[in-house]
């Protein structure tokens, strides 16, 4: 049988078993009253895993077998081909880690103040969205509190640059219900994920936009001005009530009508995975168009070279300072690995 992984720590997962499938455990269920079992791998390795920190993450497909010796658990015996799947380098396990797979969106996920907006962080998770080939969408949550927060962080001028090199940003807030309906309107019919940094209200997004779930959430780190990790680790969540997608839309979801969304752990660290140094610039919008047009090609360093195409854009405003620097940070990171 076939099923849904909902989320997995230590090698257990919660796998909702789909609904055609045809053991007499599940033989007559309706689609909303399919079990959740409680799965663990056949075998010490599943093929093809090898080379990740985790095996499965919320959103993978897997195939399974009932367990003759536990009855009402099954074990996974393989994993479908994903679509998509959304990874970071983890530096602990030198390996890439699997954040959510098949998925069709990503949120990134920021708030102009308590934690404070950060655009190089931001960076990082555009990047990776890029390299998985996932459109992303900036959230910024807490958007209540952009007006005090603008003279302090100029917030509300970076969000027109992302626009303005043609990423789609949403200014909502989970506390006052501003915006909300744009996001359900996008989540509709899709599997996505909430990524970011800790306290910035991904929880809390859910729990406005279904009540019922009753996400926990936290607290901010008065000290440091951040979030504490409330969420624990990542679960795929159905909303219901925000209704199917048109069949015959231009760009349908990747693999299901249902609404799903994975809630991520809040992240302080962001290594981009399965980036080298010398594609890092075909994965920010503005620099990429500007890609071996320098004087030197693509042996420019894009700092100190005459007739860099990258200085002149970043010399006339058409790359911000701030991604600029973000190209260059996170470029030294990857040559580092």
């Amino acid at each position: 049988m076939k099923g849904l992984v909902l989320r997995g720590s230590r090698n257990v997962f919660t796998v909702l078993a789909e609904e055609d499938a045809a053991p007499d455990l599940l033989r007559g269920k309706s689609p909303d009253k399919m079990p959740v079992l409680e799965c663990r791998l056949k075998g010490k390795v599943l093929k093809g895993a090898e080379s990740y920190y985790n095996p499965l993450a919320p959103g993978d497909r897997v195939t399974m077998e009932e367990d003759p010796l536990c009855p009402g658990t099954a074990q996974i015996t393989a994993v479908e081909d994903r679509s998509t799947i959304l990874t970071r380098f983890n530096q602990k396990g030198q390996k890439s880690q699997i954040l959510a797979a098949n998925i069709d969106l990503l949120f990134c996920v920021t708030s102009p103040a308590s934690p404070p907006f950060r655009p190089r962080f931001l960076d990082r998770l555009l990047v990776q969205a890029e390299a998985a080939g996932i459109p992303p969408v900036i959230l910024c949550n807490k958007s209540d509190l952009l007006e005090s927060a603008e003279a302090e962080t100029g917030t509300e001028e970076r969000f027109a640059d992302y626009e303005r090199i043609g990423y789609r940003v949403l200014r909502l807030s989970a506390k006052t219900g501003q915006g909300l309906d744009q996001l359900r309107s996008l989540m509709a019919g899709k599997s996505s994920a909430l990524l970011g940094q800790s306290g910035v209200g991904k929880s809390s997004l859910i729990n406005a936009l279904d009540t019922s779930l009753a996400m926990r959430t936290g607290t901010m780190n008065e000290k440091y001005d951040r979030g504490n990790h409330t969420t624990t680790l990542s679960v795929m969540l159905e909303l219901p009530g925000l209704g199917a997608v048109d069949p015959a839309a231009v760009n349908p979801p990747v693999h299901s009508a249902r609404t799903y969304v994975i809630d991520t752990p809040g992240i302080r660290r962001m290594v981009p995975d399965g980036v080298k140094p010398e594609e890092l610039i075909y994965y920010m919008k503005e620099f990429a168009e500007l890609a071996g047009r320098c004087t030197y090609g693509h042996s420019c360093s894009h700092r100190t070279e005459q007739g860099c195409k990258i200085l002149e854009a970043a010399a006339a405003g058409l790359i911000h300072k701030d991604r600029y620097e973000s190209f260059l940070r996170i470029g030294d990171e990857l040559a580092g690995l």
